[in-house]
């Protein structure tokens, strides 16, 4: 999860700022000082986008909806495809056959990510603290300004830009130049006997642009900057545009402050800038304030532009707002590519439905973290215990090969009548597995090499066809043919196990009747007291540990048809035949299916 985020922040936040760049050197003379830094605003709103939770943002299609897996266009699935015609019991249901498979430890990685990340953000929110305490020494530097002169100075300018808080103007010798800073009480701080060195002109204007950074809010603005660059420290990127980002804040506000003056003044004004040039920011704490000077190289380039200074025109001031939705337009764009990289795409979000009733079946979990989803076709009506990790995705493993069989059974690889494939003599893991298999066997004793064949013949192509036209899952197949169902990157909620057990059980995806009916057959694991049985485990081991297991079916009653899934996960004994033992419990005690 964190190399995810870290991933999705890096990606977004890189593309975000290269679009923004590019905006402002296309349309540079189309867009007003204001507007230039009102872009940046956009780069904050984007840092956001990897960490809006998945629940509030859609996935995969924005326009796709699901209804407990009534329409017609499916999120369900085709089922445990034999094509035995005998429907009789299934002999082996509660063996596991599991392979192993081998994995890199993804928690030690997401562990060493998230190390480095905290490690860097403990550093750079210690220099901001740091930078903070030195604001508070400022603070207590402070001596108030005694000169009535300048005081009304003080108050005509906020006057002027129609500011009516209580805003301190005081003196520090602890800074070099002016600046401004406080959240609930604000700050204007001169430098120890400016009155020495600066004209009152110099004076008023420093007062007008000050004032101008409390008008538009930028230091909060400051704030939200330190704390992105503390969360995406370890993009250059947020760095270099938070730079640049300040000196279009310097620049609007000279705007700001040669559009209240007379054009006789501009010179004037140029040259009160020019006399911080040698006074350079104390870094400890200019992130964190509004300072007037900064470099010489942004200082010339304000010059550069208060000495071609142009009031605003109507027609720049439409421009810049249209330039400037259309960049926002660009960055709400990312919000699903957020979704799917950050989130990978691993939580079905879109679970919708009239009926859902939560229940508490711990006790019937004990140890195993779980989740247990049944789907009442009668009323209607989905009891869910563990509603978050029912919407978890997650592999499906050998509950799979119920697909591969239908797809087979699709694509004529297999038919109902001729489902046998020869056995290439290669040993097994499993002695049941040595030998030729028919459809019946080979989901009975879950024989992996039968439905890799199957997929081999079809083709990774067809297989994605397929799964997009059943929306299963993730329908992520770039683990390969050989074993994306198995603990890789195919994965599927036992919410969408439900629904899709549903859609195939009333053909939403307008497959061959016959194939559905083979498909159901095989899936025959037991009858009593006229109560059919339909199921297929699964069981996920990773490194020779058995750390998620699935039992997922259906019961046929003579009045009713109830469609469940149950997962269980563990770090070393979650199988599909204790998914099972489970189940059968639940259903029991339900009066849905009694053994």
């Amino acid at each position: 999860m964190y190399i995810t985020t870290l991933i999705t922040g890096l990606i977004i936040s890189s593309i975000t700022i290269g679009f923004i760049f590019l905006i402002k050197k296309l349309f540079q003379k189309q867009l007003s000082a204001k507007w230039q830094y009102n872009l940046w605003y956009l780069l904050l709103f984007a840092l956001i986008i990897p960490f809006i939770p998945g629940r509030f943002i859609p996935s995969g299609n924005l326009f796709r909806t699901f209804t407990g897996g009534h329409s017609a266009d499916g999120n369900s699935a085709a089922i445990n495809g034999a094509a035995s015609g005998n429907g009789g019991t299934n002999s082996n249901w509660m063996q596991d056959f599991s392979v192993t498979v081998t994995q890199t430890n993804t928690e030690l990685l997401n562990g060493i990510a998230a190390g480095i990340w905290i490690t860097g953000a403990l550093v750079f929110t210690g220099l901001s603290i740091h930078a903070w305490l030195n604001l508070r020494r400022i603070k207590k530097s402070i001596s108030h300004v005694e000169d009535k002169e300048i005081l009304d100075l003080f108050q005509t300018s906020k006057q002027q830009l129609n500011i009516s808080k209580n805003i301190v103007l005081g003196v520090s010798d602890k800074v070099r130049s002016p600046l401004t800073f406080g959240l609930r009480k604000t700050f204007v701080v001169l430098p120890a006997n400016f009155e020495e060195w600066l004209s009152k002109d110099d004076i008023k204007h420093i007062l007008l642009h000050e004032l101008n950074h409390y008008k538009y809010k930028d230091i909060p603005t400051n704030y939200l900057m330190v704390f992105f660059q503390i969360i995406y420290w370890f993009n250059p990127l947020i760095w270099l545009a938070f730079k640049e980002m300040r000196l279009d804040r310097e620049i609007a506000c000279d705007h700001a402050v040669l559009t209240s003056l007379d054009d006789k003044n501009y010179k004037k004004y140029g040259n009160t800038i020019i006399h911080f040039i040698d006074k350079s920011p104390s870094p400890q704490y200019n992130k964190l304030a509004n300072q007037l000077n900064g470099s010489k190289k942004q200082i010339k380039k304000r010059i550069i532009e208060i000495a071609s200074f142009q009031a605003d025109s109507k027609l720049q001031h439409v421009k810049s707002i249209g330039i400037f939705l259309l960049t926002g337009l660009f960055i709400v764009t990312q919000i699903p590519l957020a979704s799917v990289m950050a989130n990978d795409n691993n939580r079905y979000t879109s679970f919708n439905h009239d009926q859902i009733y939560e229940e508490d079946l711990s006790d019937y979990f004990k140890n195993d973290e779980g989740s247990f989803v049944l789907y009442d076709m009668q009323k209607d009506a989905y009891h869910i215990y563990n509603e978050d990790q029912s919407t978890s995705r997650i592999s499906p493993d050998s509950t799979y090969k119920i697909y591969s069989a239908l797809f087979g059974l699709e694509e004529n690889v297999i038919t109902p009548a001729q489902s046998m494939i020869e056995w290439d003599g290669v040993e097994q893991p499993y002695e049941q597995w040595n030998g030729d298999q028919n459809l019946e066997t080979a989901l009975n004793r879950s024989v992996n090499w039968y439905f890799q064949q199957i997929d081999q013949e079809i083709g990774l192509d067809s297989v994605q066809s397929y799964l997009n036209q059943i929306h299963y899952g993730n329908q992520d197949t770039s683990g390969g043919l050989e074993q994306y169902w198995l603990e890789s990157t195919l994965k599927i909620s036992p919410v969408e196990q439900v629904e899709l057990l549903h859609s195939f059980y009333n053909n939403s995806f307008d497959f061959q009747e016959e194939h559905i009916e083979a498909v159901k057959n095989a899936l025959q694991m037991d009858e009593k007291n006229s109560s059919v049985l339909y199921g297929k485990t699964g069981t996920g081991n990773v490194n020779g540990k058995d750390i998620n297991g699935w039992f997922i079916g259906f019961v046929e009653t003579e009045t009713n048809t109830y469609f469940f899934a149950t997962n269980i996960q563990d770090e070393d004994k979650a199988s599909g035949s204790i998914a099972t033992e489970i189940t059968l419990a639940i259903l029991k005690d339900k009066q849905i299916f009694d053994e």
